[in-house]
């Protein structure tokens, strides 16, 4: 056998393992892990709101590293980071398996697609490491302040040449990544994804109630962080860049006070709903 025949039979076999019912119940376990990640994100925005949020002297911080925390100190807290991590290593491999051969759809092959796919890999995957890195013992792996890591990589960047312009271009792509979030979400753009024809009424609605509502508040929070990142750049000042927690924490310094940071935190509950919805009805 050639080398050609056997690089088109591992092609095959690789694409039959992308389409496996193994790889349908891996991504199906990432969306249900991102689901309780948001569910805990929102939950602790939540605290915050209602004045229990501790600041950066108590409490959890509204972000990942806050819901990791939160999620340890549960009953069977570790069994559940160890299953929360391999959820979110289905999800990078599924991502991934999308950008190597396509994702389901009319238009899964475009190569606009299956950038996509690869960039929201390599998020998953760096993602699923902090969490299984937490899990074996790593306190300072998942759990760190995501406003500390962006002033951190804000400084570094702003250090290098042409740094403000590195740094504005990519606060800028955040907020616009934000904004094409909520506004697919608003669009229901997920609806192309799903298996209608196999919902009830009820399963619509409940779908297009988190969906909307859901993606909505997580495209704020998105275009928010974004516009800090921006901020930091015309200023020079790294500090200003802010990470999901003092993000969130920001909006009770709007004229609607803590009420905004209560409906965006009940949005990211609902995202949380969401991707469960997503783990059980969606085409993969």
């Amino acid at each position: 056998m050639d080398a050609q025949a056997l690089t088109h039979r591992g092609r095959g076999t690789a694409e039959r393992a992308a389409n496996s019912r193994a790889m349908d119940m891996a991504a199906r376990w990432g969306f249900a892990a991102r689901g309780v990640i948001y569910l805990l994100i929102g939950a602790l925005a939540l605290r915050v709101a209602f004045g229990d949020g501790g600041g950066s002297e108590g409490g959890r911080q509204a972000d990942r590293g806050g819901a990791l925390a939160e999620l340890a100190a549960k009953p069977m807290g570790a069994v559940l980071l160890w299953a929360l991590g391999a959820g979110l290593v289905g999800m990078a491999l599924w991502r991934l398996s999308e950008a190597l051969f396509g994702a389901a759809g009319p238009d899964g092959r475009k190569a606009g697609k299956r950038l996509l796919s690869a960039g929201r890999a390599v998020f998953y995957g760096f993602t699923a490491y902090s969490v299984l890195a937490f899990a074996a013992g790593d306190q300072g792996s998942g759990s760190g302040s995501s406003d500390q890591e962006s002033r951190d990589v804000t400084a570094r960047a702003l250090e290098l040449p042409g740094g403000r312009w590195i740094v504005g271009i990519a606060g800028a792509g955040i907020a616009a990544a934000g904004l094409w979030i909520g506004v697919r979400a608003v669009l229901r753009k997920y609806h192309k994804h799903l298996k209608l024809a196999g919902m009830s009424r009820p399963a619509r609605r409940f779908v297009d109630v988190t969906g909307v509502g859901g993606g909505s508040a997580r495209g704020i929070l998105f275009t928010a962080a974004g516009v800090f990142v921006v901020l930091a750049a015309v200023a020079y000042e790294p500090d200003r860049a802010k990470g999901f927690d003092d993000t969130l924490r920001s909006f009770t310094e709007t004229p609607a006070g803590p009420w905004l940071l209560a409906l965006v935190a009940v949005g990211l509950m609902l995202f949380g709903l969401f991707s469960w919805a997503m783990a059980r009805w969606r085409t993969v």
